[in-house]
């Protein structure tokens, strides 16, 4: 215990030991004795932000962001812990510390051990860090994941101290605020449902084929308990997520990557696989399996993405070198392409790159296809520039080409690619 004596009175800017998070039987800061004065009694607060409102679903993680308001104080620091409604004692799921550095995990009750611990026995704690305390602007939100257990345990409370500090790194003049909030668990949803036939189609142009590391639309019901797509905060060590809020997708046995969740509609990123033929696609939601629905993957599934206009659909294209989007009369901030005109189309399933780019992560650099397709507008053959796999992007083709004399109106534009061909349904706008 004598270790944790000089810590106790610098007021913890690095993050206080575990046990201060107003748990009952446990202490807050003004207990401990590294700050003075009374508990919720300054004018400020502490709140938790909670993504699905006062309930969680087993083993779903959640995104939780913690609060502090004192408009009297300069710095910020935080505490907080989950456990069972039934068992203030017993822990309830796990924590893990933003990629921001702003939060380190902590375990209870050593307070001879600086923060942060990589994992805790027993009871833990989610808290801010040194880096937050010293950062400009000064930073009063928290954020970082909590996933619960992985089965319904009944109710979890979660509690949290504040701390509003005047940066003195003494005692005194500091405020605590605590609350505590309770957790239900989520009722149990329908079974998901992917629709058979023609449930899993191509992301772009919803045709039947489906290729390795480009995009595909699933459609059905109860497909997720919400509606999303993905963030930053989703991506971990640069790869994107595989599950979203609790929806994942298997495409062949492997996890494809999920960039929009909804309960009728998911858009996935397929992983990168050599099959080709007959693959089957299941979709999980917090731990229930749908119907597993056969897709046909190939090597290459050509399509544009698009948007529609005047009862037609047009390819999502650009003119280079502004980059202003292509579209017909009517489109706000649209033009018309014109003849000579270099575009750049955007799309999916346009093959293999080199170098090849695993899917899930973003890309680097422009690698180039390895089968060059072959683009038609209004009938007659485009001049061909380069496809490309998106600088930055994840699994996005993006196609340069010229328009070619001749043409004008709304006219089809189509990709092949050994073989395979992109939607013929796909327009573009010539003047």
């Amino acid at each position: 215990m004598a270790a944790a004596i000089p810590f106790l009175l610098y007021a913890y800017e690095y993050g206080p030991p575990g046990g201060a998070a107003g748990v009952p039987g446990e202490q807050t800061c003004i207990q401990i004795g590294c700050h003075t004065g009374t508990v919720n009694s300054f004018g400020g607060n502490v709140s938790v932000t909670f993504p699905g409102g006062l309930t969680y679903t087993p083993g779903v993680k959640q995104h939780l962001v913690v609060t502090v308001t004192d408009s009297a104080q300069k710095r910020f620091g935080f505490q907080l812990t989950a456990r069972l409604a039934s068992s203030s004692t017993t822990q309830a799921g796990a924590f893990t510390p933003g990629a921001d550095g702003y939060t380190q995990l902590v375990c209870g009750f050593d307070l001879a051990s600086v923060p942060p611990q990589t994992s805790c026995p027993a009871l833990e704690y989610i808290e801010h860090t040194l880096k937050s305390y010293q950062a400009s602007p000064v930073v009063s939100s928290f954020e970082f994941d909590w996933t619960p257990p992985s089965t319904n345990v009944g109710n979890i409370v979660i509690y949290v101290a504040g701390n509003a500090v005047n940066g003195d790194l003494q005692p005194t003049g500091d405020h605590v605020y605590t609350a505590n909030y309770t957790l239900t668990p989520a009722a149990a949803g329908a079974t998901p449902t992917i629709t058979d036939p023609n449930g899993v189609v191509n992301g772009a142009g919803f045709q039947s084929t489906i290729q390795s590391g480009s995009w595909v639309t699933i459609f059905g019901s109860n497909l997720a308990t919400n509606t999303r797509t993905w963030t930053d905060k989703d991506f971990v060590n640069g790869q994107a997520p595989t599950s979203l809020d609790g929806t994942s997708v298997s495409i062949n046995g492997k996890p494809a990557f999920v960039y929009y969740i909804s309960p009728t509609q998911l858009n996935v990123q397929a992983p990168t696989d050599s099959s080709t033929g007959t693959v089957n696609v299941q979709v999980t939601v917090s731990g229930s399996g749908s119907n597993t629905v056969s897709a046909n993957m190939q090597a290459f599934s050509p399509a544009f993405f698009m948007f529609q206009a005047n009862n037609k659909n047009y390819a999502i294209a650009q003119r280079n070198p502004d980059y202003t989007l292509i579209g017909p009369s009517g489109v706000p901030n649209t033009v018309k392409a014109k003849p000579g005109d270099v575009i750049i189309l955007w799309g999916t399933g346009f093959g293999a790159t080199n170098p090849a780019v695993p899917a899930g992560q973003p890309v680097t650099g422009a690698p180039q296809v390895t089968t060059a397709p072959t683009i038609t507008i209004g009938g007659v053959t485009a001049q061909y520039i380069s496809a490309v796999l998106s600088p930055g992007a994840v699994g996005l083709y993006q196609v340069a080409v010229t328009v070619p004399s001749g043409v004008t109106g709304d006219v089809p534009v189509v990709a092949s690619v050994s073989g395979a061909q992109s939607p013929a349904n796909v327009f573009l706008a010539v003047q």
